[in-house]
């Protein structure tokens, strides 16, 4: 009996030691964390100063906040079947080694140097987000003299209120500190925080870089070309910290609408191409795949092109663990996360297409590319409406619109509203040659902000399906261009200048691409092919100006007053 209740001792005493033992190994590694903090004088930084020592422990780490997170076993068990068996599917041109944690290491210097935060914030955008690149030139930057050519220096008619798309009230003042958010002004990690007094002056200067591009919005443009507001952000896109993650509504394939720390919104497209990747030739237009680095290189394009009708654009490495799954309150989208075996983080959410284990976004183990769009204001606050495109294709597999079957189909769109007045038609062939140069097919429908009526530009919308075939050049998409034969003389002006050897489409293209951090955005095949498509349309005008005289084809609008909006019908 004795020595049956020794027994039990010892089975208990070795019970409380093995606890001990695993309490303790848990505990380990986070005070040898705290006590290399200490001993570094970094007040406990946690940030990924060694990127090597963090990639071994990444298995480990992610372990435990899935644990934490309360993720089900049957989501981690799930067996991922990749639907292009490409191991480098989610993989950029650079090795993940000089991309992983990037946006870390940044933000971590800036906090133990607020100064020089502070001093780089007058730094222009190329050298913030391009991750220290810097352009090679031979001379004079192209970019530059671009935009410093007298095409890209003509000015808009005088603004009135009934030009600008929201009229700011100086008498209402608006307080950061009021809405909760301590980000606005503290962002660079600086701990004096502003003091905000309800009797202090504030600007609209002082409002979040969402709100001022929001502001400048009229009815001839979505951005002006020199406005510093662009660049800032830009980089907003980039840095700034997400909240919250939630599914995009409606659609054919999955989007994420990504709330930022300032408040500001953003739709996010992740990665499902590689750069290399051509949409397969048997692939219908309504079927191919969006391109978050198409809707990259739009933006570009339309800036570029002088349009100014595309929502500011920025790649970002998002980090699929911290970044998407741990701050979205939409469960559909949480529950598709799982762990693909080769240990992976992958999730697919819901949509039309593509939405599967067998077509999943998996990350490198958990950083994922995707594109990021500036949102455009509420529509409680800016209503805007939808025109169907006349030139839109039938999206069957069999039947053809019927601009395909009648060539005299631009006669008829021309006595139709709002394409018998104004500048409709011409803001069309505006999108029709945008979209030729990207290849483009999926132009349905566009819109335009309902407050200016149908005086206004066309906002130029998802862009995701271009830059598909560098290989082919769709000449259907010329269509409206070839049987309308009308385009702005600016237009026309900027394409020639773009077609020079001295200037060259292609080349700044490749030097405004620099300055996005997942540079490079596109393959040299497809910068070549917008060159060759550029001589295209050049082409297909000057058929036009030969048949109808420069006059008849060409429309001025260089020499403009406040009724160029307005102006009679087409000729």
């Amino acid at each position: 009996m004795i020595l049956f209740r020794k027994f039990r001792v010892l089975i208990l005493m070795v019970f409380l030691v093995a606890c001990t033992m695993h309490i303790m190994i848990d505990l380990l590694p986070k005070l040898e964390k705290r006590a290399v903090g200490v001993d570094g004088g970094d007040g406990g930084c946690q940030c990924a100063h060694h990127p090597d020592g963090e990639s071994q422990g990444w298995g480990k780490q992610r372990a435990r906040s899935a644990a934490e997170a309360g993720w089900p076993n049957k989501h981690t068990l799930r067996i991922l079947q990749d639907f292009n068996n490409d191991p480098s599917s989610n993989l950029t041109s650079h090795s993940l080694e000089k991309i992983t944690g990037a946006g870390d290491r940044v933000e971590s210097l800036k906090r133990m140097r607020p100064s020089a935060a502070k001093a780089e914030d007058h730094k222009p955008l190329i050298g913030d987000v391009s991750g220290g690149r810097t352009i090679p030139a031979h001379g004079v930057s192209r970019l530059s003299a671009l935009f410093e050519h007298h095409l890209y220096k003509t000015d808009l008619p005088p603004l009135t209120d009934v030009d600008t798309l929201f009229n700011v009230n100086t008498d209402i003042r608006f307080y950061p500190r009021a809405t909760g958010n301590q980000g606005w002004h503290n962002e660079e990690g600086n701990e004096e925080e502003e003091e905000f007094s309800p009797t202090a002056e504030v600007t609209a200067e002082s409002y979040p870089n969402w709100l001022r591009f929001h502001i400048g919005i009229n009815r001839y443009e979505l951005y002006s070309r020199h406005n510093p507001v662009l660049d800032a952000l830009l980089k907003d896109l980039v840095t700034q910290r997400i909240t919250s993650v939630a599914m995009k509504s409606g659609g054919t394939q999955l989007k994420l609408i990504m709330t930022f720390q300032n408040y500001g919104q953003a739709l996010f497209k992740p990665m499902k191409q590689t750069r290399e990747q051509e949409t397969p030739p048997d692939f219908f237009y309504f079927s191919d795949f969006e391109r978050h680095n198409a809707e990259i290189a739009a933006f570009h394009l339309d800036r570029i092109l002088d349009f100014r009708r595309v929502p500011p654009v920025a790649g970002r490495l998002v980090n699929m663990t911290r970044e998407i799954r741990d701050v979205t309150r939409d469960k559909k989208l949480w529950r598709t996360f799982f762990i693909s075996p080769a240990n992976n983080v992958c999730f697919y959410g819901e949509c039309s297409y593509y939405c599967s284990t067998e077509h999943a976004l998996c990350g490198k183990p958990d950083q994922i590319e995707g594109s990021l769009a500036a949102f455009l204001p509420d529509l409680n606050l800016a209503k805007r409406k939808t025109w169907r495109n006349p030139w839109r294709r039938s999206y069957h597999k069999r039947k053809k619109a019927e601009w395909e079957v009648d060539p005299d189909y631009c006669d008829e769109v021309k006595q139709t509203p709002p394409y018998d007045r104004g500048t409709r038609l011409l803001d069309i062939m505006d999108m029709t040659i945008f979209d030729f140069l990207m290849g483009n097919m999926d132009r349905h429908h566009y819109e335009t902000f309902e407050k200016f009526g149908n005086d206004t530009f066309i906002i130029h919308l998802d862009n995701g399906r271009g830059f598909g075939k560098h290989s082919h050049d769709e000449l259907s998409i010329l269509v409206p261009l070839s049987q309308c034969c009308r385009v702005r003389k600016s237009t026309y002006l900027r394409l020639q200048l773009l077609a020079r050897e001295d200037f060259q489409l292609s080349c700044l293209m490749a030097e405004s691409l620099l300055r996005d951090r997942l540079s490079p955005i596109l393959i040299q095949p497809h910068l070549q092919a917008m060159d060759r498509r550029l001589r295209l349309v050049l082409q297909v005008l000057a058929g036009c100006i030969e048949k109808e005289g420069y006059t008849g084809v060409v429309e001025e609008d260089l020499v403009r007053d406040t009724t160029t909006y307005r102006s009679p019908g087409h000729r």
